[in-house]
């Protein structure tokens, strides 16, 4: 695969940095070597046979989940949500933890089409300092929550100086602290793990690279095998859990799909101490956003999730409130072991410090933590707000 970056249908706005080449041992070199008409084909082509052996095996492999997500295994839809329900009971047992979003800026340097956040957005930007970091966090506590996901755009202006200073404020106050922001290099993994960082999500948005560059338009994303080779990186400083996650939208959500299986299996093989976790983000209205390349129906989603639970019965999977009250509803009980809840997608929302700061993307389940709690336990689950302590890890 050439290192050249595919030409944008915008081309005024194309500011692509020079892109990282595939390391060899690394997710990357597995990219390089995919042929994405190929991974298509795989799902296309399966039949009933396939998804019979498939749900019929207690250890899967990536043939077996191309198997289940493709159009061949939607007859038994009802056997695979019954099947992904059971096993995440007996892994899990009869609980779900609940999460928070924390917003600490929404100034970003990338250009990216599906992003509120896009820099050329002519937006009120902020980014929050230690007495708005502190507000934010008294906020979030009265509310019962214990695990908080760190949020940020992506620009050297909110970088690891100010993860530095930051992270102090806010871990006392958290049993798991974990962050979605900008990749970085395995040394500063390490040292935002010394002072209390326990998990890092990075999404690949879409492992097509034509299409990534597509939709990465400027600013450091849109180096391609930088992003992708992030996880690796995690997984080498040591960090307790890595999450991954593809947009659903951009591209053929199956072939997407497949490549993330493959992924998760990659790191799993190398960095066998972590825990992984898995979340299904579709893409949502935001400030200057796409119409989906490829819609997935609810229905579709709802097979992707007993997949991904047949898949690998000890994946953490998660649900955010891009999803409808309805839905998540209906998908408590799916396979999922954490969901956000009243979630605030710009910075400073929780503490209403800056009402005018533009969302992330729209909310879709707007409904109370009590309310989401109350709606879990009506399901006959319990929340748990604290499942993971430092104490456990395996690097103590």
């Amino acid at each position: 695969m050439s290192s050249t970056p595919s030409s944008s249908t915008n081309t005024t706005k194309v500011r692509l940095l020079e892109q990282t080449p595939a390391i060899a041992g690394q997710f990357s070199e597995f990219v390089e070597n995919a042929d994405w008409q190929s991974v298509t084909r795989s799902h296309e082509e399966k039949t009933e046979q396939d998804v019979l052996r498939a749900l019929g095996k207690n250890k899967l492999n990536v043939d077996d989940f191309t198997a289940l997500i493709s159009p061949a295994a939607e007859p038994y839809l009802l056997e695979m949500v019954d099947k992904s329900e059971k096993l995440t009971l007996q892994r899990f047992g009869n609980t779900l933890s609940l999460f928070a979003p924390l917003y600490l800026s929404n100034t970003c340097a990338n250009e990216c089409t599906y992003c509120g956040f896009s820099m050329s957005n002519a937006i009120k930007r902020l980014t929050l300092n230690e007495s708005q970091v502190q507000k934010e966090v008294r906020a979030i506590k009265s509310k019962g929550f214990d695990h908080l996901l760190l949020v940020t755009g992506e620009t050297n202006k909110v970088s690891m100086p100010y993860f530095e200073r930051m992270i102090p404020h806010i871990k006392p106050h958290f049993s798991q602290l974990s962050m979605e922001v900008q990749p970085l290099d395995t040394a500063e993994y390490k040292t935002l793990q010394t002072i209390g960082l326990d998990g890092v999500l990075v999404y690949q948005e879409t492992y097509r690279r034509k299409t990534y560059l597509e939709h990465h338009l400027r600013g450091n994303k849109s180096n391609f095998n930088y992003r992708l080779d992030a996880p690796d990186r995690i997984g080498q400083a040591g960090i307790h859990k890595i999450g991954l996650g593809v947009l659903l939208g951009l591209e053929d959500w199956r072939t997407d799909s497949v490549m993330m299986a493959h992924h998760l299996r990659h790191l799993q093989k190398r960095y066998w101490r972590s825990r992984f976790s898995v979340a299904f983000p579709r893409i949502r209205p935001c400030e200057g956003g796409i119409v989906p390349k490829s819609v997935i129906s609810d229905r579709q989603l709802v097979q992707l999730i007993a997949a991904w639970r047949l898949f690998d019965r000890d994946l953490e999977m998660s649900l955010s409130t891009r999803e409808s009250a309805e839905f998540r509803n209906h998908a408590v009980r799916m396979g999922f072991t954490t969901m956000s809840a009243e979630s605030k997608t710009q910075p400073g929302g929780y503490a209403d410090d800056s009402q005018e700061a533009l969302e992330q993307f729209e909310i879709s389940d707007e409904r109370s933590v009590a309310d989401i709690s109350a709606m879990i336990r009506s399901q006959g689950r319990e929340v748990v707000w604290k499942d993971w302590d430092p104490a456990l890890s395996n690097s103590k």
